[in-house]
């Protein structure tokens, strides 16, 4: 995928170019929800879209405006495989790997959501706008967010403060990874198409996923 949200090489008739923008282990959530700093959420699910790209030096209390951040993330792609599956649109390999990969979005979000307890997001509304219900649209944004998820995880790994918590987001970072590469294999697109991902800054990741308009309320 040559730039972040770039739909021109797999959106061949444009139709989404606009609207685009298991179980984990209970021992680790409970030790990083234990060590996190509570007071209440620090991305509201209607307002999430305006954090800043920074919320200063590594601390506990930033430890958890990302982990919300990852979850708001992980949210809208569980809710993406969700529908997608019940939909009936998809098929042979590409419902294969939509199958798997909703385990795994729903695993990402329950844990994210025990770790952060009280603090946690609500879950915001969505409007896939179609895309769940082709197989060709939701190749193409799967390709996307998939894509996204990864440089939006590599761009956070950086400046979080705790560990545990850092340790927690490389192993969804991975698994986001080789997601990204799965279906980009089954729409014939490099699995690993460069030598050094790029990471996206929050500011960057919370714009595009303004922009496809997917998040209503």
């Amino acid at each position: 995928m040559p730039e972040l949200l770039n739909l021109d090489a797999v959106d061949t008739d444009g139709a989404i170019h606009e609207a685009i923008f298991q179980t984990v282990n209970d021992t680790r959530a409970d030790f990083l929800r234990k060590g996190l700093v509570g007071g209440g959420s620090l991305i509201a699910a209607g307002a999430f879209l305006g954090v800043p790209n920074a919320f200063g030096a590594p601390s506990k209390k930033n430890d958890v405006a990302i982990l919300n951040y990852a979850l708001t993330l992980e949210y809208l792609e569980a809710a993406f495989y969700n529908e997608a599956v019940a939909s009936g649109a998809l098929s042979g390999d590409t419902l294969a790997f939509a199958k798997v990969v909703q385990d795994h979005e729903n695993a990402h979000v329950s844990f994210l959501k025990k770790t952060l307890g009280s603090a946690a997001v609500k879950q915001p509304k969505f409007d896939f706008q179609g895309t769940t219900k082709n197989q060709a649209k939701f190749q193409a944004t799967a390709y996307v967010l998939e894509n996204t998820g990864v440089a939006a995880y590599s761009g956070q790994a950086t400046l979080i403060k705790q560990a545990a918590v850092v340790k927690a987001a490389v192993s969804i970072l991975t698994v986001e990874a080789r997601h990204a590469g799965w279906i980009g294999a089954i729409i014939d697109k490099a699995p690993a198409p460069r030598r050094f991902d790029r990471a996206q800054s929050m500011k960057q990741i919370l714009a595009a996923v303004k922009g496809t308009g997917f998040i209503t309320a």
